[in-house]
């Protein structure tokens, strides 16, 4: 099954190879790298703090040194999503008043990024407080979709999704606590991982409001990758990850999976179900086992309603919520107890299959609008919908910590659709191999 691409660019491990086999120099990677944000970047806007100087000096510096070519991201040209600090470069969150924020160091993932040789171009678009599907803000504008520029990249690490599938980068690095990796994939036909949740370094990622950095990693929220493809994704994940991870060592169609394409807090619309169905088949086809139901499925309604309330509260850092209440601390316990709930429940689930596949969103890539789309409705088989309930499919993983890999599976109407593979938590490495064995069945 096809689904719409829009480069044929090497991804970072090939290109990291050929400038190790000598057939270019990071040197010329970064220029080629810059030359094509130059050129495509006036339609997109992905990439919006540019640092091509600082690039050309270190790619130059890295050409010089060989020992630098053991790296495993050797003289690789990325570009990370602009709440992350680099030191030197604004981290505004896409608020004007944050506009002139430098940062005084480099996060963590950048930190961890760099000694494995990569080269930072500079840093992608944003929603403000990374708080919509959109990426649009009043500092660096709009970012548009490279698929069809009147539609959303989708958000918050929208800039960072059309960077990659545009072709400008190889790979990046966003956040998802409302799908944030996991949407901009999905809209934008490329792929990434939602992580379990503590898995990566948040260090460096905070909002500028905060004086002094170093703030806690909040509820629910995680860092994780994104690329063209998995082989890249899980190199970026070994690369940054701070708890040792586990591999299963089952084929895909030794696996016990479970599909979901229906919620009950929301529609999923024919564009999106139609793609994930075709894919199921081809699966099934080719041997592997789907189930459609399960009894031990936790109350999905129940969850996105918990999910949604702890969402508001972790965004609002306990400020009063959308209802205009402040949580107490009392409430905010209790949320961790039902969260805790969901998970074991998540744990029975997953003790009796591999894997749970979902769609990411229940829509494909939305078009420009004025307000954030979780302020309004969305239009689902020409119905309009809550945008809040648009998020039941990224609470899915979100809510019990769970690791999910998104892969891009087809199209509806020259936009791709995806697939995320969610399974219990620290097993994020099996997510991206089933994706990948998923993705090789269905596209040969």
């Amino acid at each position: 099954m096809a689904y719409p691409t829009l480069t044929d660019n090497p991804g970072a491990i090939e290109l990291a190879e050929a400038m190790r086999r000598g057939e270019m120099s990071p040197l010329d990677a970064v220029e080629a790298a810059i030359a094509r944000i130059e050129r495509l970047d006036a339609h997109i806007n992905a990439v919006v703090v540019t640092d091509f100087d600082r690039a050309r000096d270190r790619a130059k510096a890295m050409t010089d040194d060989s020992s630098a070519r053991e790296r495993p991201l050797f003289g690789v040209p990325m570009t990370i999503k602009e709440s992350f600090d680099i030191e030197g470069l604004p981290t505004s969150w896409g608020h004007e008043a944050y506009a002139d924020n430098l940062a005084s160091r480099d996060s963590r993932v950048v930190s961890q990024l760099k000694a494995a040789g990569t080269i930072f171009l500079g840093k992608t678009n944003v929603p403000p407080d990374l708080a919509d599907w959109q990426s649009n803000n009043p500092v660096y504008g709009r970012t548009n979709n490279p698929h069809d520029h009147e539609r959303s990249p989708g958000g918050s690490s929208g800039g960072s999704a059309a960077a990659i599938a545009s072709g400008m980068v190889p790979c990046e690095y966003g956040t998802d606590i409302g799908g944030s990796v996991r949407v901009p994939a999905h809209f934008c036909g490329v792929w990434g991982h939602k992580t379990s949740w503590g898995l990566i370094s948040k260090q460096g990622h905070d909002h500028p409001s905060m004086s002094g950095g170093d703030a806690h990693d909040g509820a629910l929220s995680i860092a994780g990758p994104l690329a063209r493809n998995a082989a890249d994704l899980r190199l970026l994940l070994q690369l940054t990850q701070t708890v040792p991870l586990r591999r299963m060592e089952k084929t895909l169609r030794e696996c016990r999976i479970l599909l979901l394409t229906e919620h009950p807090s929301c529609p999923t619309d024919t564009s999106v179900q139609a793609p994930i169905e075709a894919a199921a088949a081809t699966l099934e086809r080719a041997g592997v086992t789907i189930d459609r139901k399960s009894e031990l499925l936790p109350d999905l309604a129940r969850q996105q309603t918990e999910y949604m309330r702890m969402l508001n509260v972790a965004m609002a850092r306990g400020m009063p919520g959308p209802n205009g209440e402040r949580a107490s601390a009392t409430d905010w316990f209790d949320m961790l107890d039902a969260q805790t709930r969901n998970e074991n429940a998540w744990h029975t689930l997953l003790d009796n299959y591999d894997f749970v596949l979902a769609p990411p969103a229940p829509v494909l890539a939305v078009p420009h609008r004025d307000g954030r789309v979780f302020d309004g409705t969305m239009t689902i088989n020409g119905a309009e919908q809550p945008g809040g309930a648009a998020l039941c499919w990224a609470g899915l993983a979100t809510y019990p910590n769970l690791p999910a890999t998104v892969l891009p599976v087809g199209e509806s109407g020259g936009l791709p659709c995806g697939l995320q593979v969610i399974s219990r938590r620290w097993a994020d490495l099996d997510c991206i191999a089933a994706a990948e064995a998923i993705g090789t069945i269905i596209h040969g």
